[in-house]
């Protein structure tokens, strides 16, 4: 290493190993060496120092960087290996060796529960060295991990032996402690209310584990579910196959269709080329619902859906019959997920019918899939809004690339607006106000928009829409435009107390920005301009007064101040009574005919008093 001579040459080596990804202690040892050698003095070994400190920081932020792209990274390739159909084991254990790299532990493992028998067994592991513990079957609610699955809730411990908040038995403990594992944390694997299994990530050593670390194994638990789901649903398609190669000769066609139904789907075949596939199979007309009644797609002309006759598809699991039309449920267990009518086709022989049925359990497939990338992608959308909201000075530079990499400009200006409705779903808000916005989430109970636009005029639009969408009053309160991280935050905040003012002036279900409120918004918003607000409510009288030197202010503050009487203000202005009826008419034409309604005159009698308090 070459002698510090000049501060310049210290700077220089820090900045090669910044770029280089030196370690901490490289980092530091540039300071400890140019203070050995004492060619600089006191005051540049102090800049040299604080350079130093800054260089720890930025190589900080870029690990913590590093960190989540990491996560996201292995989010992202978890999803695209599900769109894929890969082998199921192959994705659980996949998603397992994920969870022990991402959160730094010794082992992973998860389990499976066995409802017959209600039991949970160890499926896959990674970094396990012990055949006992690999081995173990856990009753519900018994250790960690019985408790998870029993429960459906995360739990975690940094001293496995001594919390006595889960039930110890010998042969779980033994095969723990064989392991030679501490700390455990476990988050469930559940499709809705279902409890699949549990997700495992555990130390050796005494670990807390922090609450992002449960939230990103608990991103891997939801992957997970959906696998088993999944595979569960692609095991019917198999065996509606083997049912198929069992059948006479008249069933080969079937056999071959079903063949190229479940080819499309391997090869990421959407709704529309499936109803095409079917419908060219079986010679009909083929339209396909989701669960609301509402068209995904179809062959050809729609058709019109049956209730009736999809109530009773949905009750037997089986395709029903109607005049004209077959109907056939789409489901997942007991969740209807859509539904396929098939026209042109009254008589439909049995192996047809059972082919269409199984269109239907490919549909199913299809709308999971579709479900769990739509899922990943809120996921996603949510962590950067509750981080924008929450954190935004925590790593500025972090949430830009975040919201690039989303498609969403953060260093724009944005509108921030906060929709409250009483009752309902706000999933269903925020779903419906989706179209208006760049970034849309759920955050402190209240639907949160990012949009382009004048936040007013945003306000009113979408208060109008979600309240029609919805059928129930939405109240929006609107702030901004803010750029940045920070502004954005501060511009929510504001949005928010909008909100609150909204419906405390009884204004439920309109939208507005502080400065749609007048007087109101100047008082509430924390970004208050008070001088704004008199130019605003006074300025053509102020200018009026300037050019003029006229005392129209004056005759103002007088007029208000003796009850609007005429007789009262000329004699404490000692003008005649014509003088301030000449002075009221010229306000008159400077500030609209309507000055002296209530809220007008309430705006312009605030005004004159803040008038007082400081400058134009």
């Amino acid at each position: 290493m070459t002698a510090v001579t000049a501060p310049s040459d210290a700077l220089r080596r820090l900045l090669d190993l910044l770029a280089s990804g030196a370690s901490t202690e490289q980092l530091a040892h540039v300071v400890v060496a140019a203070r050995a050698e004492g060619a600089l003095d006191a005051a540049d070994l102090a800049a040299l120092a604080s350079a130093g400190e800054l260089a720890l920081r930025i190589r900080e932020t870029l690990a913590e960087h590093r960190r989540r792209e990491a996560q996201l990274t292995a989010l992202f390739e978890t999803a695209s290996e599900l769109a894929a159909l890969s082998d199921p084991d192959t994705v659980l254990r996949s998603i397992v060796r994920r969870a022990r790299a991402l959160l730094g532990v010794d082992v992973s493992y998860l389990s499976l529960n066995n409802e017959a028998e209600g039991k949970t067994y160890i499926r896959v592991s990674d970094g396990s060295v012990s055949a006992e513990f690999q081995q173990i079957v856990l009753g519900m609610g018994e250790g960690l991990g019985g408790l998870v699955a029993q429960t459906a809730r995360p739990y975690a411990t940094s001293d496995y032996f001594n919390d006595d908040r889960f039930k110890h038995t010998r042969h779980i403990d033994s095969g723990v402690e064989d392991e030679g594992l501490t700390a455990i944390l476990g988050v469930p694997l559940a499709i809705g209310p279902k409890v699949l299994g549990v997700l495992f990530a555990s130390d050796r050593a005494t670990r807390e584990f922090s609450a992002g670390e449960v939230a990103l194994l608990s991103s891997l638990a939801d992957h997970a579910a959906i696998a088993l789901d999944s595979a569960n649903l692609l095991d019917q398609t198999r065996r509606a196959v083997a049912e198929l190669n069992e059948a006479n000769a008249t069933m080969e066609r079937a056999e071959d269709a079903h063949d190229r139904l479940t080819d499309l789907v391997l090869r990421g075949g959407d709704l529309p080329d499936v109803a095409a596939a079917v419908a060219g199979v079986r010679h009909g007309n083929l339209t396909v619902y989701d669960a609301d009644g509402t068209l995904l797609a179809n062959s050809a002309e729609p058709v019109a859906l049956d209730p009736d006759a999809l109530a009773a598809a949905r009750a037997s699991g089986r395709a029903v019959s109607t005049k004209d039309n077959w109907v056939c449920a789409v489901q997942a267990g007991p969740e209807l997920l859509g539904s396929l009518v098939l026209a042109g086709r009254p008589g439909l022989p049995d192996p047809d019918r059972r082919l269409f049925e199984r269109a239907g359990v490919v549909t199913a497939l299809l709308l999971m899939l579709r479900r769990s990338v739509v899922r990943a992608e809120d996921e996603v959308r949510g962590e950067l809004l509750t981080d924008l909201l929450t954190a935004p000075g925590r790593n500025p530079r972090a949430l830009l690339a975040r919201g690039r990499r989303l498609g969403i400009d953060l260093s724009a200006p944005h509108a921030v607006l906060v929709a409250h409705a009483d009752g309902g779903s706000r999933r269903r808000v925020a779903s419906a106000a989706a179209r208006h916005a760049t970034l849309v989430g759920v955050h402190a109970e209240e639907v949160v928009l990012l949009a382009a636009g004048d936040p007013d005029e945003l306000a009113r639009r979408v208060a109008a829409d979600l309240g029609s969408v919805t059928g129930r009053p939405v109240t929006v309160g609107a702030a901004g435009p803010a750029t940045g991280p920070a502004a954005i935050a501060d511009a929510h905040a504001e949005a928010a107390r909008c909100v609150r003012a909204l419906l405390a002036l009884g204004r439920a279900g309109e939208g507005a920005a502080m400065a749609g409120l007048g007087f109101l918004g100047q008082l509430l918003g924390d970004r208050a301009d008070l001088a704004a607000f008199v130019r605003q409510t006074l300025g053509p009288v102020l200018d009026y007064d300037e050019r003029r030197g006229t005392e129209l202010v004056a005759t103002l503050r007088a007029y208000f101040a003796n009850g609007a009487q005429l007789a009262r203000t000329k004699d404490v202005l000692h003008v005649h009574v014509n003088t301030v009826v000449q002075r009221l008419e010229r306000v008159a034409s400077l500030l609209g005919e309507d000055w002296q309604a209530p809220d007008r005159a309430l705006e312009i009698q605030l005004a004159l008093r803040l008038l007082r308090l400081g400058p134009r």
